[in-house]
């Protein structure tokens, strides 16, 4: 796919700069990421030093990438099992900052916030993947609750677990690190350096993989100032499993939904891949070459103008949305040795998940007497679970604002009963790219509504170069939808055989 294997491409690396320094460095990065020696451990009985050389503790609030699709999600659920919506998450990425400046000047301001928001490369080595899992499950009341939902980052899933009263894990997480003197266009050397990176992450964290993506469509120029790492655990953390014995009810159960769309991936070694662009943001593996006109343009209006075409011919393995499969084996050890049932929902992509979960509130509505004539079709972090409950809607999630994944939504409510209104949501890529639908399909989307479309002017207004804050969502259906009181709890039981009964025609495995 990629060419060389990571020794003798870092050999090439050393060679070709003159440097003759090989593994140690590439492009125009420094050799190593800086790195802290680890300090003795006093004894209980002694004073503590500090150091006064020593970087900042790492909270694993800094190591979760407030942009990755994992945090929004995370801080949605949390919010709705505490019965509020998202109003207070008015952060804007940092692709939609700064966008009263010129071109040349804005691409370094965003790369400059982008650096200092991510991980240190002081403190990579610190990254704690153990801190992080106790971390999520902190912010969540102690319970008990009647089911833990666990899982790929997905916005139904979010409604699900919401719905249901129960908390959403991840099961993994993004980091993101500085790339010195990095470039768009130049993946290779992403590779190399985001290599170093992950030996320093998984030396001081066994039980988790590394997948690192490089993504120009997705990330526009910031995939020149810094790198993605997906940090995915393939045990279930001490945290996880603490809270998992503790936080279910008698009965409760563990439920677990994983995406099963596959990519062309480059096993570096057993724990740490490299992954060329993404199944989320519309362009195929293939689509990414100078000989693609559409993503030509892409790379030109970020300023980029050099490409290595990736090898077409390299077998597929799970993409980073699916997390590690062994965390499903896993989960049924722990079903079977504290009892307690655990489900494993598998879904071949993105839009059957949304189509069987919005399905599955429809059903639950009108079993309740509610009214479902109402569909908000959300997308990206544009999501606020809450105030869907309250306000009696239907959610259908788009994981992005992907031509394929707007087709999906328009398939899906042409084949639905008909709605009397329908609010659309989009959540602006933050890259004008080809892949990435037009406002006329948006405002299309809301055309299924019979009495009442409605299209964010906001959204629009900032499309598709300058995404919003998780807040815009809770402000649209705030003044568009209000609220009509809070609702029960989505029955277990019924979930599951609901998504079992829909699903089943749709490719979704429920075991």
């Amino acid at each position: 796919m990629f060419g060389a294997d990571r020794g003798t491409r870092r050999a090439a690396a050393g060679a070709a700069d003159g440097t003759g320094r090989g593994a140690g460095r590439v492009g125009r990065g420094p050799a190593t990421p800086a790195v802290t020696p680890a300090r003795r451990t006093p004894h209980p009985k002694e004073p503590a030093v500090t150091d006064p050389l020593a970087p900042p503790a790492l909270g694993a609030e800094r190591v979760v990438c407030p942009d990755g699709p994992e945090r929004p999600l995370l801080e949605a659920v949390s919010r709705a099992l505490l019965r509020r919506g998202c109003e207070d998450l008015d952060r804007v990425p940092v692709l939609g900052r700064r966008g009263n400046l010129p071109g040349d000047l804005r691409g370094p301001a965003l790369a400059y916030e982008d650096c200092a928001e991510a991980v240190p490369l002081a403190q990579v080595d610190r990254v704690d993947a153990a801190a992080v899992a106790g971390w999520v499950t902190g912010r969540y009341p102690a319970g008990p609750y009647p089911a833990v939902v666990l899982g790929s980052a997905h916005g139904s899933a979010a409604h699900l677990a919401a719905a249901l009263g129960a908390p959403w894990l991840p099961t993994g997480f993004t980091v993101r690190v500085p790339w010195p003197g990095g470039s768009v266009g130049d993946w290779p050397a992403a590779m190399e350096w985001g290599a170093q990176l992950a030996d320093l992450i998984l030396a001081g964290n066994p039980g988790v993989t590394v997948r690192q993506v490089h993504d120009p469509a997705g990330r526009g120029p910031l995939c020149g100032a810094t790198v993605t790492l997906h940090v995915r655990w393939q045990r279930l953390p001490a945290a996880y499993r603490e809270f998992l014995h503790t936080g279910l009810r008698p009965g409760g159960t563990a439920l677990t939904l994983r995406d099963t769309r596959t990519w062309p991936v480059l096993e570096l070694t057993d724990r740490h891949s490299f992954q060329l662009g993404s199944p989320a943001n519309g362009l195929r593996h293939e689509d990414q070459t100078v000989d693609n006109p559409s993503f030509r343009r892409l790379l030109e209006s970020l300023g980029e103008d050099r490409w290595s075409t990736p090898h077409l011919d390299t077998p597929p393995r799970y993409a980073e949305t699916a997390g590690e499969p062994e965390l499903d084996s896993e989960l049924r050890r722990f079903g079977a040795d504290a009892a307690r049932p655990v489900h494993r929902v598998l879904y071949p992509g993105p839009e059957v998940l949304s189509a069987c979960v919005a399905d599955l509130y429809r059903e639950w509505l009108d079993s309740s007497g509610r009214d479902s004539d109402s569909c908000v079709v959300e997308s990206g972090r544009l999501i606020d679970p809450w105030q869907v409950l309250t306000a009696g809607l239907v959610p259908y999630w788009c994981e992005s604002a992907a031509r394929p994944a707007l087709d999906a939504a328009e398939w899906w409510l042409a084949g639905s009963r008909a709605f009397a209104a329908v609010t659309a949501l989009p959540d602006p890529p933050g890259t004008i790219c080809d892949a990435y639908a037009g406002a006329a399909q948006w405002r299309a989307l809301t055309t299924f509504a019979g009495q009442h479309p409605h299209l964010s002017r906001t959204a629009l207004s900032r499309y598709p170069t300058l995404p919003l804050p998780i807040s815009h969502a809770s402000e649209v259906l705030r003044l568009r939808h209000g609220r009509t009181g809070a609702p029960g709890r989505l029955p277990l039981d019924h979930a599951v055989s609901a998504l079992r009964r829909s699903g089943s025609r749709l490719g979704l495995l429920v075991v």
